[in-house]
C-alpha cells in the first residue's frame, strides 16, 4: 500500500526546471528517444503554458543513494520517466536547443510569436519575411532583453498598440515563471508500484515496461551508459533499415568513435528480417543470459548498485552490473552468434517473422544459445537442443502467460543440466496425450493466426513438401511471394451453406498453394476439382499445376495432410474432412517435433 512519504506532487516552474535539466539535477533518460512530437505539437504546448491551460503531470523518480568504497554516499540524481516529449519541447522552443528527429538527425524547433494577436506559429518562410512576428521566442526567453526586444519590435510595427504589444512581451517572458505539475517519487517504490502511479497519470494511457527502466538507468549512467543505451538503440535501429548507417556515421561522432561502432557496423548490409529485436527483447536477452535472471526489475535494481541480501546501494554492485552487461550485450550483437542463432531456428522450418507467434519464445531460444555456447558445448549439439527447444516453447505456449518467472526458472535449470530438464519436460508436457488428444483440440481453432498453423507450415518446410497441387514449386517458396492461403473447401462455396467464420476459417481447411491454382478452384466444392483431377491424371486437359499421375497427387496430398476421402466430399461431409484433417496434421507435426 503507498504511503505518501512514498511520492510527493509539487509544482515546479518552467525556469526551474529547465534549469534542473541543464545542470543534471533532473536527467532525460531517453526512454522515448528520438523526439517524436510534431512541430505543432511544440507550438501547442507553448500556447497552453501561455494561457495558464494545464500540461499535465511531470514524473521523476529518484535513484538510489549509492554507497562508495570510502564509506561516502552519492545521493542518486532523478531520472524524468514521464514528460520527456514534453521537457524535450521546452528545452527546443525556450533555450533554442536541438533535438533529434525520427531520422535521428538534428533538428531545431523555433516558435514564433505575433504579440498583436497571441498568435504562436511554428516558424516558416512566410513569418520571416512578416516583421509582425517575432520568428524566434527563445531568443526573448533565453538570455533576451525584454524592453530592447519591445523597443525593435514598435520601430518595425509603428502602428502597433504599443500597451497591446508590452502586455504581450511580459506575458510571453512570464512562460518562464508558469508552473507545471511534478510527481516526485521516492528511490525504494518497487517498479510494479512505478508502473502503476505512471499508467494511472498518463492520460496518453502509455505504458512503459521494465526494460525501458532499465534503459533509463543505462541512460544516465554517464558517459559509458549513454554510449551502450546507443549501442543498443543502435543496433536495433540499424536491424530494421540497414540504410540508416549513413546517417548514424554522419550524425553521431561520439559513437562512431567508440569501439562499439566496429561491433555493430555488420548489420549495414544485412537485409535479414527474421528476427529484427526491439530494445526490450536485446536487454531481456543480454539480462537473461548472463545473470541466469529472468526478472527485469532485478536488473533494474542491479542497476541501481543493489545488495539483495544487505538491502543496500553500492557502487561496487553497480559497476560490477553495468561491466557484465556490457559484456552481454556485445555477445548479443555479435554477427557471428546472431547470424548462426537464426541458422536455427531457419533450420527448424520457421523462416520468415509471420511465422513466429512469439517473441518471447524466440527471445528466450536465443538467451538458450548464448548460454550454450559460453558453456563450451558443441555448436551442433547447441544446434539440435535450441531448435528443439524453441518448437517446443511454441507448441507448449511456454511462455504465453508469466513468461518473467519462466525465463528465471528455464535459464537456470538450463544452465544446471539442459538436456535432462529438456527431457523432463517433454515426459510431463509432450506426453501421448499431448499428441492425440491435446494437440489435434488446438486444431479445431478457427484463427489462421494459430501457431499451430505456422508450425505445421515448419513442418512442410522442415521437409521440402510441395504446394498444395504443386509438382515444382515448394511450402518454402510460396511462404515467400510465390503462394496464397487456400480453403481447400473453398471459402465462397462454404458460405453458401455456412456463413460462420468459426466454421469457413478452420486452420484445418487450410494449405499453401500457387495463385493460379488457387484461381483455377475458385469456390468448387473438392468433389469437382478433385473428380477434374483425376481426368487430368487419366491425360485430360491440365488445369491444376503439373500433376499428371494418380501416384504424383496422393503424394501431394499426403504432404499437405489431406485425405483421400476428399475425393467424394461436398459440404455434408465438410466437419467430417476437418476432423480427419486434425488427426493427419497432428502427426505431421508430432514426427517433425521428434525428428528435430
Amino acid at each position: 500500500m503507498l504511503t505518501s512519504q512514498k511520492y510527493q506532487v509539487t509544482t515546479v516552474t518552467v525556469n526551474t526546471l529547465l534549469t534542473r535539466v541543464e545542470t543534471d539535477n533532473i536527467a532525460i533518460p531517453d526512454i522515448q528517444r528520438p523526439f517524436v512530437w510534431g512541430k505543432t505539437k511544440v507550438r501547442n504546448l507553448i500556447d497552453s503554458l501561455y494561457r495558464g491551460y494545464p500540461t499535465g503531470y511531470l514524473i521523476a523518480w529518484k535513484n538510489p543513494n549509492v554507497g562508495l568504497k570510502d564509506g561516502t554516499i552519492s545521493s542518486g540524481k532523478k531520472i524524468l520517466i514521464d514528460g520527456q516529449q514534453r521537457v524535450t519541447a521546452l528545452t527546443a522552443a525556450v533555450l533554442g536547443h536541438s533535438v533529434i528527429n525520427k531520422e535521428y538527425k538534428k533538428e531545431s524547433i523555433k516558435i514564433a510569436f505575433k504579440p498583436t494577436t497571441e498568435e504562436f506559429e511554428v516558424q516558416n518562410p512566410a513569418i520571416m519575411k512578416d516583421v509582425s512576428w517575432i520568428p524566434d521566442i527563445s531568443l526573448i526567453l533565453h538570455g533576451g532583453n525584454i524592453i530592447r526586444a519591445i523597443s525593435e519590435y514598435q520601430e518595425k510595427n509603428p502602428n502597433a498598440d504599443e500597451r497591446q504589444v508590452q502586455d504581450s512581451m511580459q506575458n510571453l517572458l512570464d512562460i518562464q515563471s508558469k508552473t507545471l505539475g511534478l510527481i516526485d517519487l521516492e528511490a525504494d517504490l518497487n517498479i510494479d508500484a512505478v508502473c502503476i502511479i505512471f499508467e494511472r497519470v498518463n492520460s496518453a494511457g502509455v505504458r512503459l515496461s521494465q526494460a525501458d527502466f532499465a534503459m533509463s538507468k543505462i541512460a544516465t549512467y554517464g558517459d559509458f551508459g549513454s554510449r551502450l543505451r546507443k549501442l543498443v538503440e543502435y543496433f536495433c535501429k540499424l536491424a530494421v533499415a540497414p540504410e540508416f548507417y549513413p546517417t548514424l556515421i554522419n550524425t553521431d561522432k561520439d559513437f562512431t568513435q567508440s569501439p562499439y561502432i566496429e561491433k555493430i557496423k555488420w548489420l549495414k548490409n544485412e537485409n535479414d528480417d527474421l528476427f529484427d529485436p526491439s530494445y526490450s527483447d536485446l536487454i531481456r536477452i543480454a539480462f537473461t543470459s548472463e545473470f541466469e535472471r529472468g526478472k527485469m526489475g532485478d536488473l533494474v535494481s542491479l542497476l541501481s548498485g543493489r545488495n539483495f541480501e544487505t538491502k543496500k546501494f553500492e557502487e561496487e554492485i553497480q559497476k560490477a552490473t553495468f561491466e557484465r552487461l556490457e559484456k552481454s550485450l556485445l555477445r548479443v550483437v555479435n554477427e557471428d552468434s546472431f547470424k548462426k542463432f537464426l541458422m536455427i531456428i531457419r533450420s527448424t522450418g520457421f523462416i520468415v517473422p509471420k511465422m513466429i507467434k512469439s517473441a518471447y519464445a524466440l527471445n528466450f531460444a536465443y538467451i538458450t544459445y548464448l548460454k550454450l555456447r559460453e558453456r563450451g558445448v558443441k555448436q551442433h549439439d547447441i544446434g539440435q537442443f535450441v531448435g528443439k527447444w524453441f518448437v517446443m516453447s511454441l507448441l507448449t505456449g511456454r511462455y504465453s502467460s508469466s513468461n518473467e518467472t519462466k525465463f528465471d526458472s528455464d535459464i537456470k535449470k538450463i544452465a544446471d543440466d539442459h538436456q535432462s530438464y529438456l527431457k523432463h519436460i517433454e515426459a510431463t508436457e509432450l506426453s501421448v496425450a499431448f499428441w492425440d488428444v491435446a494437440l489435434v483440440s488446438e486444431l479445431e481453432k478457427s484463427n489462421p493466426s494459430n501457431p499451430f498453423l505456422s508450425i505445421f507450415f515448419a513442418s512442410q518446410v522442415k521437409e521440402n513438401d510441395m504446394g498444395f497441387l504443386s509438382t515444382g514449386i515448394s511450402v518454402m517458396n510460396m511462404i515467400g511471394t510465390m503462394g496464397d492461403v487456400h480453403h481447400i473447401f473453398p471459402k465462397a462455396y462454404i458460405k453458401k451453406t455456412l456463413n460462420s467464420k468459426k466454421d469457413y476459417n478452420q486452420i484445418a481447411n487450410l494449405v499453401y498453394t500457387q495463385t493460379e491454382i488457387n484461381n483455377a478452384i475458385k469456390d468448387k466444392p473438392p468433389f469437382e476439382y478433385f473428380g477434374e483431377l483425376s481426368e487430368q491424371c487419366k491425360g485430360g486437359t491440365p488445369k491444376y499445376g503439373g500433376i499428371t499421375d494418380i501416384n504424383t497427387l496422393k503424394k501431394n496430398m499426403h504432404q499437405n495432410c489431406i485425405p483421400e476421402s476428399v475425393f467424394n466430399m461436398s459440404i455434408e461431409q465438410y466437419h467430417d474432412f476437418l476432423k480427419e484433417r486434425r488427426v493427419l496434421m497432428a502427426k505431421k507435426i508430432k514426427n517433425y517435433y521428434q525428428n528435430l
